[in-house]
C-alpha cells in the first residue's frame, strides 16, 4: 500500500486546524477565567466557567490519567490506520472530515492530559447542568454523531471492505 501524499496532507490539515483554536481557547479560559470568573454567554442558559477536568464527563474515572492515555493512544492510532487505508475516492471524503474531526478533538485533549494531567473545560450549559466542556470535545461529539450519521444513511457494509483487506490485495 502507497501512502498518498495528498489524503495525507488533508487529513493532517484538519486536524491541525482544529487542534489550533481549541488549545487557543483553553487558554484563554485559563488566562480570563481560572480565578473563578463566571462570564455569562446568554444568562441562565450558558455559562464560560473555567474547570479542571481530571476525570471523564461527570467526574467518572477521576485522577485516572492512565486509562485515558490508553484508550486516546488506541482512538489516535485506529484513526491513523483506517485514514490510511481509506481509498481516494471521493465518496469517503466524508469518512475524512470526521476522522480528522475526531482525530483532532481526541488530540487536542491528549495534549492537555499529558501537559498538564488534566483537560481544561470552560463551556457550561446551565439548563440541564451539562457537563463543563471545552471546543475538542465539540469535536469529537459532532465527529462521531456525523459518523454515526454516515453508517446509517451514506456508507453501505461492503464501502468498508478496504478496511479487512490485507496491503498486498491492492
Amino acid at each position: 500500500m502507497k501512502l498518498n501524499v495528498k489524503k495525507s496532507i488533508l487529513f493532517a490539515l484538519i486536524s491541525a486546524l482544529l487542534i489550533l483554536p481549541d488549545q487557543w481557547t483553553k487558554q484563554l479560559a485559563v488566562q480570563y477565567l481560572s480565578d473563578g470568573t463566571s462570564i455569562p454567554l446568554i444568562p441562565n442558559i450558558l455559562y464560560l466557567l473555567y474547570v479542571e477536568n481530571r476525570g471523564a464527563a461527570f467526574g467518572i474515572l477521576y485522577g485516572r490519567q492512565w486509562i485515558f492515555y490508553i484508550i486516546t493512544i488506541v482512538v489516535l492510532f485506529s484513526i491513523l490506520y483506517i485514514v490510511g487505508r481509506t481509498p481516494t475516492d471521493r465518496r469517503y471524503r466524508p469518512l475524512l472530515l470526521v476522522s480528522g474531526l475526531i482525530f483532532g478533538g481526541a488530540l487536542g485533549n491528549f495534549i492537555d492530559r499529558v501537559r498538564q494531567a488534566y483537560v481544561v473545560d470552560f463551556i457550561y450549559f446551565r439548563p440541564i447542568d451539562f457537563p463543563v466542556f471545552n471546543v475538542a470535545d465539540i469535536f469529537v461529539t459532532v465527529g462521531c454523531f456525523a459518523l454515526v450519521l454516515l453508517f446509517l444513511f451514506y456508507y453501505k457494509d461492503d464501502d468498508f471492505d478496504f478496511v479487512k483487506r490485507r496491503k498486498d490485495d491492492h
